[in-house]
């Protein structure tokens, strides 16, 4: 089976659409959506209804916790930017949107697989894999062999032998790592909708269980269109202005 994974999608219509796109053209067989559906750009409805569309055709999808406070009206903890992008969201939601997603679960285990938009160890936390250290509290905390989690915005692999620390491996775009079963493995997926790896492109990836190989990719989108509704919505103009550099 091959399941593709698109992870903080974050209202960016074009990017969404580029990803899903070029997945069709790889021969996935489902779709699993990591969550922050929105927060930052300027399309959360037709990001939630197309996520949706996908979920009744069987893709899994996340709550993010940008999902989690648009839906709430509550953006306690962000920053400047990313409060403002809340608080617009919250209003820009209908009650379908919503309603959606406050079904979405915070983490889902597929066969051997954990799927989770933060880390494992604690969920509801938030909390982010940004080294080993805190790749490891993740590891060690579920008996899943691979686990996968979106949060960070960069493309980061992580793989842990029994007894032994995580390594950290930078994945290359569009090339297959192999998942050797003797370990465990923590992939963090890039941005659909807003990636900081320096890179605009927009990431995801694809898991081959048959292969058991994993292959981080990237599709190019019309930038220039996403950003402009953002200028139009009055959002801050920062969170246009990064997505024509990736950071």
């Amino acid at each position: 089976m091959r399941i593709a994974f698109f992870s903080d999608i974050h209202g960016n219509r074009e990017a969404l659409d580029a990803c899903l796109a070029h997945a069709e053209r790889q021969r996935v067989d489902r779709m699993v959506f990591m969550g922050d559906l929105v927060g930052y750009g300027a399309d959360p409805v037709y990001v939630v209804e197309r996520v949706a569309r996908e979920m009744e055709k069987g893709a899994v999808a996340l709550l993010g916790n940008h999902d989690q406070a648009a839906a709430l009206g509550q953006s306690d903890g962000m920053n400047e930017y990313a409060r403002a992008a809340i608080e617009w969201t919250h209003q820009a939601l209908d009650a379908a949107s919503i309603d959606v997603i406050k079904t979405l679960p915070m983490s889902v285990t597929d066969e051997d697989r954990l799927y989770v938009h933060s880390e494992a160890s604690s969920p509801h936390s938030w909390s982010y894999i940004t080294d080993a250290q805190t790749a490891e509290r993740s590891l060690r905390s579920t008996g899943a062999r691979i686990t996968l989690c979106g949060h960070v915005h960069r493309p980061q692999l992580y793989h842990m032998s029994p007894s032994k620390p995580p390594v950290f491996f930078l994945p290359q775009s569009s090339t297959p790592i192999p998942l050797m079963g003797n370990r465990k493995w923590l992939a963090v997926l890039g941005a659909v909708g807003q990636p900081r790896d320096q890179n605009p492109a927009a990431a995801y990836a694809i898991l081959d269980t048959t292969l058991n190989e994993i292959t981080y990719l990237r599709a190019a989108y019309n930038i220039e269109k996403a950003a402009s509704k953002i200028h139009a919505a009055g959002l801050p103009q920062m969170l246009a202005a990064r997505l024509f550099i990736g950071r």
